[in-house]
Formats: C-alpha cells, sequence, structure tokens
C-alpha cells in the first residue's frame, strides 16, 4: 500500500510517529488516572497504587493531569519534528522558511491562466518572469528547428528537435541555476558528443525509452519540479519551408535565415499535423494568450501554422497579445517595423487574431546600437498610425533589460501583462 512507503528506512519518519504514539498513550494514562479508571488494567493499578499513597486522593486529579500535559508535550514534539522532516523533503533547500514557501505556491495557483507561443531565447525569458506571479502556464513550442544540437538529433534519431524545449523547462524550473548549468552544458570539441547539450541528449534518449516526446517532456518536468507545463505544438515531423520574395521554395529554418533574399512567407511540410490536444484545452482555458517575443517566421507563425491552433485562440475569450521584438533579426526582419510584425501574422492566419502589440519605447544606448548596427540590426520602430490601420491596440512601455543585449526584461514585459489582464490579477502580487 502506498501510504506504508512512508516507513521506508532512511525517511527519519519512523522514530518520530513512535514518538507521537508514546505521548498519545502518556496523554490516554494520564486522563485515566485522573478520572480513576482504568484503559490498560496492568498499568493504571500500580501508577494508582503508587500515586495514591505519595499524596492521597487529593492530588490525583492533578497528578494525572501532569501525566496528560507531558504526554500532550511529548506529541507536539514529535508532530514538530515529523512536520520538519515531511516538508524538508518536499521543499529541499528552503531551510525552515516552509511557510514562506507553502504561502508562495497558494499565491502561484491564484495567479491567472496565461499560455505562451513561441520559441528560442525569446519565450525562455518570458517564462522566467511569468513563474514568479502564476503557476499556470503553459508554454506552446515550436518543433521545426534544424540547426545545431536539435537539428543533429532530429535527423540521427527521428526524435523532435529538444532544444526550445528544454531552454522553456530550465526557463520553469522550481530551483534554476544549478539545474540550468547542468541542462545547457555542451560537450567539448573533440568527440562524437560535441555541441550536444546534455538536456537535449536527456530528452532524446527518453523519447526513445518511453516511445513517446511528449512522454519524455512530462518526465522531465517532474524531475525539474516544473511550474506549469511546457507542450510541443504537435508531435509529429514537421519541416518548416519558406518561400522567398524571388519565388525560390527553401527548406529548413537555418537555410532560410541564411538566404540572402527576403523572406515572403512559410509554412509546414506536411501542412495537416495534428496540434497537441492538451495545448487546445489550455488556450480555450486561459485567461491571456501570449505571442512571442522570439523570431517571427521561424518560432512565432509555425506554432499558428498548426491547424487547429489559430481556431483556438480565435474562440477562446482570452486576449491575444503579441510582444514584438526589440530588435531587427538579420535574414529574417530586416528594415521590418512593429506593423511588419503584426502584418506577417495577419497574413499566415488572417485578421483579427491579435488584439494588443507590446512595444518596447525604451532608448538602446548608443554603444549597444552600434553593436548590432554592425551585425545588420536595428532597433524595431513602433510605427502607430499603421498598428491603427491593423486595429490592434498599442502598449509601450521601457521594456529593455538595460545590459550587454538589446533583449527584454522579463519582469517588466510580466508587471505590463498583469497590469494588463482583465480583472486586474496585479494587485495579487505586489
Amino acid at each position: 500500500m502506498n501510504f506504508l512507503r512512508w516507513l521506508y528506512p532512511g525517511l527519519g519518519l519512523k522514530r518520530w510517529i513512535l514518538v507521537i504514539i508514546f505521548g498519545l498513550f502518556c496523554a490516554a494514562e494520564g486522563l485515566a488516572v485522573a478520572q480513576g479508571s482504568e484503559l490498560i488494567s496492568l498499568l493504571e493499578r500500580p501508577l494508582l497504587k503508587i500515586v495514591l499513597g505519595l499524596t492521597g486522593d487529593t492530588f490525583r486529579i492533578a497528578a494525572g493531569t501532569s501525566i496528560v500535559i507531558a504526554g500532550v508535550a511529548v506529541m507536539g514534539l514529535g508532530f514538530r519534528q515529523l512536520m520538519r522532516n515531511v516538508l524538508t523533503g518536499l521543499f529541499p533547500g528552503t531551510g525552515s522558511r516552509w511557510g514562506e514557501k507553502l504561502l508562495l505556491q497558494h499565491q502561484l495557483k491564484k495567479g491567472p491562466k496565461i499560455v505562451a507561443i513561441g520559441g528560442g531565447t525569446g519565450l525562455s525569458a518570458l517564462l522566467r518572469g511569468l513563474k514568479e506571479v502564476t503557476s499556470n502556464i503553459v508554454a506552446i513550442v515550436a518543433v521545426t528547428d534544424d540547426g545545431g544540437s536539435s537539428g543533429r538529433l532530429r535527423g540521427d534519431l527521428g526524435v523532435l528537435p529538444p532544444g526550445d524545449i528544454r531552454n522553456c523547462l530550465v526557463a520553469l524550473a522550481d530551483r534554476e541555476s544549478a539545474i540550468e548549468r547542468l541542462f545547457n552544458y555542451r560537450f567539448s570539441q573533440g568527440s562524437e558528443l560535441a555541441g550536444h547539450s546534455l538536456g537535449n541528449l536527456l530528452l532524446a534518449g527518453l523519447t526513445q525509452v518511453t516511445g513517446d516526446f511528449s512522454a519524455a517532456v512530462q518526465e522531465v518536468s517532474r524531475i525539474l519540479a516544473v511550474k506549469g507545463q511546457v507542450l510541443p505544438v504537435t508531435l509529429e515531423d514537421t519541416v518548416l519551408k519558406g518561400e522567398m520574395e524571388d519565388g525560390r521554395i527553401v527548406t529548413g529554418e537555418t537555410s532560410m535565415v541564411a538566404d540572402s533574399c527576403r523572406i515572403k512567407r512559410v509554412f509546414l511540410d506536411p501542412a495537416h499535423c495534428t496540434p497537441l490536444t492538451e495545448a487546445i484545452e489550455a488556450i480555450l482555458a486561459a485567461d491571456a494568450v501570449i505571442l512571442g517575443p522570439g523570431s517571427l517566421y521561424t518560432s512565432v507563425i509555425p506554432n499558428l501554422l498548426v491547424p487547429g491552433i489559430g481556431q483556438a485562440i480565435r474562440a477562446s475569450k482570452a486576449k491575444v497579445y503579441y510582444i514584438c521584438n526589440i530588435m531587427t533579426q538579420p535574414g529574417e526582419t530586416d528594415g521590418f517595423y512593429a506593423s511588419h510584425h503584426v502584418q506577417a501574422i495577419l497574413d499566415h492566419c488572417g485578421p483579427g487574431l491579435i488584439d494588443k502589440v507590446i512595444v518596447n519605447n525604451e532608448e538602446i544606448s548608443p554603444k549597444l546600437k552600434a553593436k548590432y548596427l554592425a551585425q545588420g540590426a536595428e532597433p524595431v520602430q513602433a510605427d502607430f498610425a499603421h498598428l491603427k490601420e491593423l486595429k490592434v491596440d498599442v502598449i509601450q512601455h521601457p521594456l529593455s533589460a538595460q545590459n550587454d543585449l538589446a533583449r527584454h526584461d522579463p519582469q517588466k514585459i510580466v508587471q505590463v501583462l498583469l497590469e494588463e489582464i482583465p480583472g486586474n490579477l496585479a494587485s495579487l502580487f505586489k
């Protein structure tokens, strides 16, 4: 039986359970002495004889009460130590701050239901901020990556690309620092494993053991004590292809971004893949659906091309927010304004999909801007007139992380979202 597992050696529980039982027994015996009754005759008779011999009948009740108090004290000690050992097991590394941990978990469960759709570093950065205010998070991740370790595992083992999934799992892990170093560890050059990350290999291995990529993701989620869920948008092997402005069809994310011609549109091959049921259900139940931040054509739009995802977003009562990138991406969104981002999504998915677009209005430092310009990237401008024509509301805030990279600050994005989500749930987390 499952409750017997609590009695396994090494848990430090049995001794304190015995202490509680002993204290309960003492309290019961004390009550019997105080009342002059017999609970276990062989014990009460000599005990009563000693008490009556020393104090007389006058102090029998006082003596019994003292034994009850002592028994309750022993029970309290045993219960305190038992709970300490149980909570230490449930919340390792929290010291004696179990109350804070329990309160935080309760608070996070009351948070808004948020579905974040995308991939790459943009989505994982957003998740790091979201997990601080809600545990009702579902990350829906694209599975069309064909570069680096993910691409090699996809080609060699026939598994779905694990890289973006791994990043999201690490971002939502309960204790991220040590786990992040472990899962993101890449094997050095000079071996067959060179370039592979340990997390990618674990997901690939579990996929082969379980025969199901989704089951492998769930297993790793349990290992990492993930706050929320990470879901691949589909379990089918799909390839992202792009039609370039010169009419050529280019296969694969990596090839599209490296091509000198601008991307006109992207599509999946095969086009009729099946979305994960849990992803559809999460979208329909969401308080907010967030698209981005991340690579427009290779992280955000591929999710929306999976049949059923766009329909679920439209059927959901949730507001849909698009978080526009701070900088353009060479080979993908060169020269794009914020309206170009929105227009590209609407061109692929139809009008009316996005309710609000969130843009950064914080100036990038000249030094950082020069660094990006040397790489062919520049700040994305919010062209309000064209955005208004697309019938989307514009939310502008300082969103930059203010470090050596022009990327979003997760906390700044989350504060904006909490103020915007219907019901003003932000007050719960201040």
